[in-house]
């Protein structure tokens, strides 16, 4: 059965951040294709720390192991990663849904790189209102500023 758990930061151990980084990584790999391997270890220990220091973490466990994950700070979507596994079966929409109704999230950081996440966001009822040739730690790769 899967379900959604918010996770406060005093409850996010060691182990359960190790997992969500699997899926960040698996998710990572399947989607994000324009990430070099070096790319991705570099951004690995930003991952790890956004996971340990967002105020608002939802983890997806199916059968008690995480599949998925999203996170939340000032009414903006700042992470949402599934499994490759759990790709496609209205898994992010229920993230997103629940997001608009009990977080009153507006916005969200696409990178424009992942047409498929725009196309996601667009559907849920995002869109683009800004671009910018870096994400928000000064990589570079264009990101896709959407409002709701």
């Amino acid at each position: 059965m899967i379900n959604i758990t918010a996770i406060e930061k005093d409850q996010r151990t060691p182990e359960l951040i190790s997992r969500l980084l699997q899926v960040w990584e698996a998710s990572v790999r399947a989607s994000h294709h324009f990430l070099t391997e070096d790319d991705i270890l570099r951004l690995t220990p930003q991952a790890e720390g956004a996971l340990q220091y967002i105020d608002t973490l939802w983890v997806m466990q199916d059968e008690g192991l995480p599949i998925g994950f999203m996170g939340v700070q000032e009414r903006k979507i700042e992470m949402l990663f599934l499994h490759p596994d759990y790709f496609r079966k209205g898994l992010g929409k229920e993230f997103v849904e629940r997001a608009f109704s009990e977080l009153d999230v507006e916005y969200v950081d696409v990178n424009e790189q992942n047409p498929n996440a725009t196309k996601f966001y667009e559907r849920m009822g995002f869109k683009v209102f800004n671009r910018t040739e870096c994400d928000s730690e000064g990589n570079p790769f264009p990101i896709l500023e959407m409002k709701r």
